[in-house]
């Protein structure tokens, strides 16, 4: 019997992403001018305020006002009558020294031996349904928003958009878990005040529907294209008025967004989020390595659709172990306990052996604080960073390692596929 499946999405000016790339700005920083930094930074938004708390192992010094005000500012926060500025807003840093007793359990004077930051279970997933192995409800829920982004920065078509923003898109699927259709598009954006109400509702509606959707679909495949009918149910800006938002509406949280994170609800989550975490924190790094297995696997043609969950000991570099759920859609004959074996021999899951496979221990973490961590482009950018006295220094890095498919080769060999 066809099902429907939804996810959401939430716009870089949510106020718990606003605290999600504050927070990643600040590990970026830590990392460009010491990449040995041992950092976990939690960030609280609120009407004009902005605080800062968290622990910190690192050489550097770093001017953090600067930094959250920049990025509030990049993100669309410029205005005094938003009531949250970059430029006026307060900001309160409780940042201090890391804990030895955390710090004895994860530096090793072997590097191999680098114990997991703390104890936890991690997952990653893939599926064949998308071309960047995403779930589909999410991969387009994180597009809607993304071209609404960029309609806003353009401020031609739609003049009137304001940083805060969601969607959320619902999927019937048939009994063979395909995606047939769309059933329903909710999009709530932040806006200026209209003068007349009826009419404000009418333009965004018509505006959403007409000029942002069909934007949308030119970036999607075909037979992607083709689940958009004319039956979608579209429920835009439901409750009316929305010009209120951001921090001034509701307080924002790092790591309050960990299912917009990850896969919208599909495979499963270990509960650790990801955003103020150096890669010492497997909460993070595993989550990422999970995601490259998973997503390699599926490239390779081992399965369909798979998850992957790894388990640490705070302070034991060695897992615990890997479990494998193919769902019943493996392409070996082969058992899930006897894939996962396999892809512990292939994939080394120790901390520091992530970290360096990955190449996490570079100012790569702000691009991941907003539209998703997983499903995202790998590709090498260049970024410069500023020393509180104002001397740059610039560096290449690679974004989104955990995306590359360079593990397809040997999962086909292990598995002679």
């Amino acid at each position: 019997m066809p099902y429907l499946f939804t996810s959401e999405s939430v716009s870089e000016g949510h106020p718990d992403k606003i605290a999600d790339q504050i927070s990643d700005a600040l590990i970026d920083n830590f990392l460009a001018f010491d990449p040995r930094s041992k950092v976990a930074c939690e960030t609280l938004v609120t009407t004009g305020q902005v605080f800062l708390a968290g622990e910190v192992k690192s050489d550097t010094y770093l001017d953090v006002q600067k930094i959250a005000r920049d990025v509030i500012n990049r993100i669309g926060y410029t205005k005094g009558e938003y009531m949250f500025d970059g430029n006026s807003c307060g900001v309160l840093s409780a940042i201090h020294e890391q804990s030895p007793d955390i710090n004895q359990g994860v530096d090793r004077s072997n590097p191999e031996e680098q114990g997991a930051g703390d104890q936890g279970m991690m997952f990653g997933y893939a599926t064949k349904e998308t071309g960047n192995y995403m779930p589909l409800a999410l991969d387009l829920s994180h597009r809607i928003l993304r071209e609404l982004a960029a309609m806003r920065r353009e401020n031609s078509e739609i003049a009137y958009l304001r940083p805060d923003s969601k969607s959320q898109v619902t999927i019937e699927y048939d009994d063979d878990n395909k995606p047939t259709r769309i059933d329903a598009i909710v999009i709530s954006t932040q806006h200026d005040d209209f003068d007349i109400e009826a009419t404000m509702l009418a333009k965004i509606k018509e505006d959403m529907i007409n000029i942002l959707i069909p934007r949308v679909k030119e970036q999607l495949l075909p037979e992607i294209q083709a689940l958009f009918t004319d039956k979608i149910t579209y429920h835009i800006n439901p409750t009316g008025k929305f010009v209120i938002g951001g921090p001034h509406g509701d307080t924002g949280l790092t790591g309050r967004k960990i299912i917009v994170d990850t896969y919208g609800g599909k495979g499963a989550h270990g509960g650790g989020a990801f955003s103020g975490k150096d890669p010492s924190k497997v909460d993070r790094s595993a989550a990422y390595a999970t995601r490259h297995i998973a997503k390699n696997m599926v490239a390779a043609g081992l399965a369909d659709e798979v998850l992957v969950q790894v388990s640490y000991a705070i302070g034991v570099a060695k897992p615990m172990g890997i479990y494998v759920n193919t769902y019943g859609t493996a392409k070996v004959k082969l058992s899930d306990g006897e894939i996962a074996k396999k892809i512990e021999e292939i994939f080394d899951m120790r901390p520091y052996a992530i970290e360096q496979r990955l190449k996490l221990r570079f100012p790569i973490y702000e691009e991941t604080a907003a539209y998703g961590h997983m499903g995202r482009v790998n590709e090498v950018v260049t970024k410069t960073f500023k020393t509180p006295d104002g001397k740059p220094l610039t560096l290449e890095v690679e974004l989104f390692t955990w995306e590359k498919l360079d593990y397809v080769e040997k999962i086909e060999k292990a598995f002679n596929l």
